[in-house]
């Protein structure tokens, strides 16, 4: 197969297509995408990686990189690197309820080099991510590439046809990976469908403005707790951002009162975040996020793979998303990059990948429904002004448990780290 630029064949020349092939074909430039092109464009793997976007950037995405996916940068010397551009570090929420502060969980306690969330732009971090992967021939980067086919040949698939600004282009490819998120369009293209809950919640993201002399956050995060409502401040490094997480359903109700309401409830719930909250004016300033989970009982078919959250939707809960899109990918990498090298990978290669990641996937989803369902649901129900949950007094006081929530978070039921003896770099 050749890198070269894409160039029109005969047989297709009254269609205007261009055709061009590469090992593998990721589709989907977010964390997960990203890290697998550049994952095997590092291990020698020639890969093409589609973007429908003309760009990275997209209001209120995922900032959260959490010990995990710092571990795997540090292995392959992308960690310093990326404490480089700016960014902000939690290492646990400080939440405040009518009857007390608590810290359900601390990072801190992590025996790992990154005790810490690392925060940073999601734009920044995949353009850093994507300007590594340029560094080596096989990776080539296409945006605005919107695909709308998968091309088969005898039961497998072969690649996708995809529009683009200078017309419609078409990538063959001996392996095709859907990274391109929760509403995956290579998912629906390959009839994969996901089994789908639906957590007790949405929420409201916005901004809110740093003051002169406004109070101390040491951890990075502050959540505040009362009559049906969580409001959530994560610190950035110019602004603060907002998050009002409400019973799912409410979002017409609470829009038709207006962002005056939603002002006084962060006034009632946060007092000292009063002077913050008046820059709230618009309810243009507020991104809905419509809090889903899901899984597909099957992640793959003959030449196809599905990642991230083409594959299981995360919650919310614990900002774990980006980090388990990146240990799929990671996971990928290691198994795949040798068949993609050879030319050809099979089904049970495929399977393998699955087989490793959905445990993992599977615990980490039950653990955030637990959280959902007897920590967050007894909240959002509460009209009062909300006292600590007797769950989370049990995880401060234990020892054993106190310490699960910040591993499960920051790694997940097992740390994934890249097999340099099987990807070949």
């Amino acid at each position: 197969m050749s890198d070269a630029p894409p160039v029109p064949t005969e047989a297709r020349e009254s269609e205007r297509v261009l055709v061009a092939e590469t090992g593998c074909c990721v589709v989907g430039g977010g964390p997960g995408g990203v890290m697998l092109a550049l994952l095997l464009a590092r291990a020698g793997v020639r890969v093409t990686l589609l973007e429908m976007h003309k760009d990275f950037d997209r209001e209120f995405r995922g900032d959260t990189i959490h010990p995990s996916t710092m571990e795997i940068l540090d292995q392959i010397g992308l960690a310093e690197k990326l404490h480089e551009i700016p960014h902000t570090k939690v290492s646990g929420p400080t939440l405040q309820f009518a009857n007390g502060v608590i810290t359900p969980f601390d990072l801190r306690r992590l025996k790992t080099k990154f005790p810490y969330i690392f925060m940073v732009a999601q734009s920044r971090f995949l353009e850093f991510l994507t300007s590594e992967a340029a560094k080596y021939p096989g990776f080539r980067l296409a945006m605005h590439a919107n695909v709308n086919q998968l091309m088969e040949e005898d039961g497998a698939v072969r690649g996708v046809r995809y529009a683009a600004p200078d017309g419609t282009q078409e990538i063959r490819a001996v392996l095709t990976v859907g990274a391109d998120g929760r509403f995956s369009q290579v998912r629906r293209l390959a009839g994969l469908e996901p089994v789908k809950t639906s957590p007790p919640m949405d929420v409201l993201w916005f901004r809110l403005p740093k003051l002169p002399g406004e109070p101390q956050i040491s951890s990075g995060a502050f959540g505040g707790i009362g009559r049906g409502r969580i409001f959530i401040l994560l610190e950035r490094n110019d602004y603060w951002q907002g998050g009002f997480v409400f019973p799912k359903g409410l979002y017409q109700e609470l829009r038709a009162k207006g962002v005056e309401a939603v002002r006084q409830q962060i006034s009632e719930i946060a007092p000292r975040f009063t002077k913050h909250a008046e820059a709230l004016k618009d309810w243009q300033q507020f991104t809905l996020l419509s809090v889903e989970s899901s899984r597909c009982p099957v992640w793959h078919k003959p030449g196809l793979l599905l990642i991230g959250d083409a594959a299981h939707v995360m919650s919310p809960v614990g900002g774990v998303g980006i980090n388990y899109a990146i240990q799929d990918a990671v996971v990928a990498a290691n198994v795949l990059g040798g068949p993609l090298k050879s030319g050809e990978v099979t089904d049970a290669e495929l399977a393998e990948v699955q087989r490793r990641r959905e445990w993992p996937t599977r615990v980490i989803q039950a653990f955030q429904s637990f959280m959902q369902r007897r920590v967050i649901a007894s909240v959002l129900m509460s009209k009062q002004a909300g006292n600590i949950p007797w769950q989370l007094k049990l995880l401060a006081k234990i020892p054993v448990i106190r310490d699960l929530p910040p591993r499960m978070i920051a790694f997940g039921p097992k740390r994934v780290r890249m097999e340099e003896e099987k990807s070949g770099a």
